[in-house]
């Protein structure tokens, strides 16, 4: 399954670019495509390329830019309401490694990318270094505030890192994601029971997938 770029914010023609292109760049391992191949992948013609996308060579930053808005828009509205950090940083690690099973270009793109392209950094970064500055202060996670980007980075690689061993078949999303979030969260300070409590909850889906549940019935 390829994650579907909304075209209400990219229009419909670079929707289908920037699909084709995650593909291509999850397939390649590259960080470059050409307009030709991207147009085959696309299955549109090459002009269309050009009419859509300003610089081709900098297609990879436009694609992360709009995966980070994308998932981020996701996560915090399938959280939303979560008032525990801790819980927070569990079922954040945890969509990413479920949706990395489910749609594995996404997952390729996010496991090569994730931690050097800026865009993707900040999904990576960004809310999870809140959450954790709250757990820092509510008592929830045991070390000093100083530590907090050493824990950050910790946090990033064990999420990329389980994402990796999904999408090679090493392990279900549900214990790589499990498993990483107790582990997280018990270096973290959280009681080995509570952590383990925390990272088995019922993950519920992506906030994005329970609307299109509710259009579908309601077209029934």
């Amino acid at each position: 399954m390829t994650t579907p770029l909304p075209a209400q914010r990219t229009g419909p023609a670079r929707s289908r670019i920037y699909n084709a292109a995650l593909r291509l760049f999850a397939e390649n391992g590259g960080s470059a495509v050409t307009v030709s191949g991207l147009a085959d992948a696309a299955g549109i013609a090459r002009g269309t390329i050009y009419n859509n996308v300003d610089e081709p060579r900098n297609l990879l930053g436009e694609v992360a830019a709009a995966l980070s808005r994308e998932m981020l828009l996701r996560t915090e509205a399938t959280m939303r309401g979560f008032a525990d950090p801790a819980a927070r940083i569990a079922t954040g690690l945890r969509l990413f490694v479920r949706r990395a099973s489910e749609d594995r270009d996404w997952g390729r793109f996010m496991v090569q990318f994730s931690l050097s392209h800026v865009a993707l950094r900040g999904i990576m970064h960004g809310p999870p270094s809140r959450d954790i500055a709250h757990a820092i202060e509510a008592g929830r996670f045991k070390f000093a505030a100083a530590q907090a980007t050493a824990f950050l980075t910790m946090l990033s690689g064990t999420t990329i890192a389980a994402m990796n061993a999904v999408i090679r078949g090493e392990q279900t999303w549900r214990d790589a994601g499990s498993d990483a979030a107790e582990l997280v969260l018990r270096a973290a300070g959280i009681p080995a029971a509570e952590a383990r409590r925390i990272a088995t909850s019922e993950l519920a889906p992506l906030a994005a997938e329970q609307k299109r549940a509710r259009r579908t019935r309601r077209k029934r």
